[in-house]
């Protein structure tokens, strides 16, 4: 082999595996991260005020890019279709233990992010992650029924009160198919994690009774409630809480057959280009005066201690926002129902084309 044969194969192997260790990571925090100013979220609409965002870019001169989801099944599938260059998404914790399982995530290096020590400990874990590594928390909060008393005559106590003819095309309830069958679930008395087909048929069937009175299912229905358009149903907490400050007519109610709860997370994922920047952005937004900003913005319930003994004293004692979970009779939270979720595809759209 001639002198520059040689010197031609020493500098593709030298490049080969150049290229090899840049494409390389740690489990933790395992993406090599762009020297780039620019951080791509993933998250709900109505879910971020652009005040915050607008106060990180201002103070780190990185550029957010906020894509949205109306649901996390939406969220799901463009993930794993993949080549979507987001740093981190917002997920629902049944999610993450999904997000987990299909190797999209990565474990999260805490050192980065010295401001989770304002994190309330009961939302840090999960029965899937007991080290927390996979997540931290964002926001929680459940579903729950609301009336307009200008609207409505009688007293809403529970799910089945939304299936009186009274109501007759005058219900709203969340686009959220393990809300809305979950409701059914809880009234029957099952779990609202069932896999049962029998008992998610009878789910189905019951819901197929309230048609008649479901308006629409929207998971932001606060303009509806404010405007009239809708007298009765069941809703985020966020959006009763914040259409009964417009409205005072508007009521919150905690089911009597129980409440559904959620917790929201911020996950990085596996691929995320910019790691350092999404560090950045998690640690700020859990800064206590700027976590009370988003709680008091959009009153989910807040799982940052010290951000939580800032807000306003209506918002902190509201048994909406903020429910004795100890008091309130069968409180579920959604899970990884594994195969049967395409049990659940299969009725959520069954339902909504009105079969």
């Amino acid at each position: 082999m001639n002198k520059i044969m040689k010197v031609m194969l020493l500098a593709c192997v030298f490049a080969f595996f150049y290229i090899l260790s840049a494409c390389g990571g740690d489990e933790a925090g395992g993406s090599k991260s762009s020297d780039e100013k620019v951080l791509n979220l993933f998250n709900w609409a109505e879910y971020l005020p652009e005040e915050v965002i607008h106060a990180f870019e201002e103070e780190t001169g990185i550029k957010v890019n906020y894509d949205t989801y109306s649901s996390n099944e939406e969220m799901m599938a463009k993930l794993q279709a993949g080549n979507t260059q987001y740093d981190i998404a917002v997920a629902t914790t049944f999610f993450v233990d999904i997000l987990v399982k299909e190797g999209l995530i990565q474990k999260i290096n805490k050192e980065n992010i010295p401001n989770v020590k304002n994190l309330d400990p009961q939302f840090t874990t999960a029965d899937f992650d007991k080290e927390g590594h996979f997540f931290i928390p964002y926001l929680w909060g459940s579903g729950v029924l609301f009336q307009n008393t200008e609207l409505v005559d009688f007293e809403i106590k529970g799910y089945k009160d939304l299936f009186r003819p009274e109501l007759k095309d005058n219900v709203v309830l969340p686009d959220d198919q393990r809300g809305v069958i979950g409701l059914a679930l809880q009234m029957l008395g099952y779990s609202i994690n069932s896999t049962d087909e029998e008992e998610l048929e009878e789910a189905k069937e019951k819901l197929v009774e309230l048609l008649p009175n479901i308006k629409a299912f929207n998971t932001e229905p606060k303009t509806m409630m404010i405007t009239g358009e809708v007298a009765a149903g069941m809703a985020w907490t966020a959006e009763v809480f914040n259409a009964q400050k417009e409205n005072p007519a508007i009521v919150p109610i905690i089911p009597e057959e129980g409440l559904i709860v959620f917790n929201d997370n911020f996950v990085i994922l596996k691929s995320a280009p910019h790691l350092e920047n999404a560090e950045k952005f998690i640690d700020f937004l859990l800064r206590p005066e700027i976590s009370k900003q988003i709680s008091t913005t959009y009153p989910y319930g807040n799982p940052n201690i010290e951000a939580y003994k800032l807000l306003p004293e209506d918002l902190k004692n509201n048994k909406v926002v903020y429910p004795d979970l100890d008091q309130v009779n069968n409180v579920q939270q959604a899970l990884d129902i594994g195969e049967a979720t395409q049990i659940y595809d299969r009725i959520y759209s069954e339902l909504k084309a009105g079969n």
